[in-house]
């Protein structure tokens, strides 16, 4: 069970806070069910509320900052997920969103480069899907990652590409 303060990454919603742990007074609602009402951290005027029976579904803690740099460290290894079908690439994009985990997030977003780059060198642009889901899966990802290792969201891709190039740490 996540404490009071405690950042947690809600599933499709992003970094959030657990600001308290209460019962809900709503009708057609558990009185006896407690909930985790979560702020996100980019904006606080939205609140979830998610019962603390269904953590392992909707939110799992925000990885630590040796946590992301394993992740950044592993992306050389981490495989595109390539796929040829429109409808299945599309699916694979959108179980790797909903999932949120770090590693199905780069996989997907080397895949989309991969694309943008043989779609480039054939003289095509990018599909308006691949454009939609990048940028989804390098939110969430460099949004964590930024928020564990105490840097801006904009700084990620450059101390990615520096990590993987032998630049950092």
């Amino acid at each position: 069970m996540y404490q009071i303060g405690d950042y947690v990454v809600k599933i499709n919603n992003g970094i959030c806070k657990v600001e308290d742990i209460m019962h809900l007074d709503m009708p057609s609602v558990d009185k006896n069910r407690l909930y985790y009402l979560l702020i996100p951290q980019d904006e606080n005027r939205t609140k979830f509320y998610v019962p603390t029976d269904r953590e392992s579904t909707d939110i799992r803690k925000v990885m630590s900052e040796e946590e992301a740099w394993y992740i950044i460290r592993k992306i050389p290894q981490i495989e595109e997920a390539w796929i040829t079908d429109e409808k299945q690439r599309e699916q694979k994009y959108k179980e790797a969103i909903r999932s949120g985990e770090p590693e199905a997030l780069v996989s997907i977003i080397k895949n989309m480069y991969m694309r943008r780059q043989r779609r480039d060198a054939q003289g095509k642009k990018s599909t308006s899907t691949d454009e939609r889901y990048f940028k989804l899966a390098e939110d969430y990802l460099y949004s964590e990652l930024a928020f564990a290792l105490g840097k801006r969201k904009e700084e990620m891709q450059q101390l990615i590409v520096d990590s993987v190039n032998g630049k950092n740490e």
